[in-house]
């Protein structure tokens, strides 16, 4: 069976929303799922936030391991394949990019995840599909979303899934204890 690892988002904890849900349905069927609480997750270094997620996918082949990241869980996964040993340990089975951002949308705070620029031919080769989900009201990226949406379909061969509804699955001071769509794309890299 495969390692799922996910990733979750700024201010969010693995015991919230669609976590639990997600990995006990994908546990339940014989896979090793993770879903690493990340330090200070309301003040994230990135640097600390990069070695938590390393530290996750040790262990197992990147062949059979699939990445989820969650909002700014996904820019962590962007930063761990952009430094990834590809010709040494193999690309990652699929990434599956939920509310993510493919530059900065704003917060200071979060700046140093986006520096420097990322190396986007060197991530497309670290792993062999990957998948987009975001809402089309998004209130992370707002006006910018169909900007980031694409970046990810065009510098990363991404297929995209976009939903009418569904803010930052979720947006701040809502939960969201579901996500099918996530199970479902999850389910294609696989």
């Amino acid at each position: 069976m495969s390692r799922i690892v996910i990733a979750h988002g700024y201010g969010m904890a693995p015991s919230e929303h669609w976590y639990p849900s997600v990995a006990e349905e994908f546990s339940g069927e014989g896979h090793e799922v993770r879903v690493p609480a990340f330090s200070e997750s309301a003040a994230p270094d990135a640097g600390v936030w990069l070695k938590e997620l390393a530290v996750q996918t040790e262990g197992a082949s990147a062949g059979g391991t699939v990445l989820v990241g969650h909002s700014l869980g996904g820019v962590n996964v962007l930063r761990l394949l952009q430094r990834h040993d590809t010709a040494a340990e193999g690309a990652f089975a699929g990434v599956v990019f939920v509310a993510s951002m493919s530059g900065e949308v704003g917060y200071d705070a979060l700046a140093p995840f986006f520096s420097p620029e990322f190396d986007w031919a060197r991530i497309r080769g670290a792993a062999r599909e990957f998948r987009v989900l975001h809402a089309a009201d998004d209130p992370v990226t707002g006006v910018r979303t169909p900007e980031h949406i694409m970046r990810f379909v065009r510098e990363l061969g991404a297929t995209a899934t976009v939903t009418a509804s569904g803010g930052h699955f979720p947006s701040t001071g809502e939960s969201r204890l579901v996500l099918p769509d996530a199970v479902r794309l999850i389910r294609e890299v696989l």
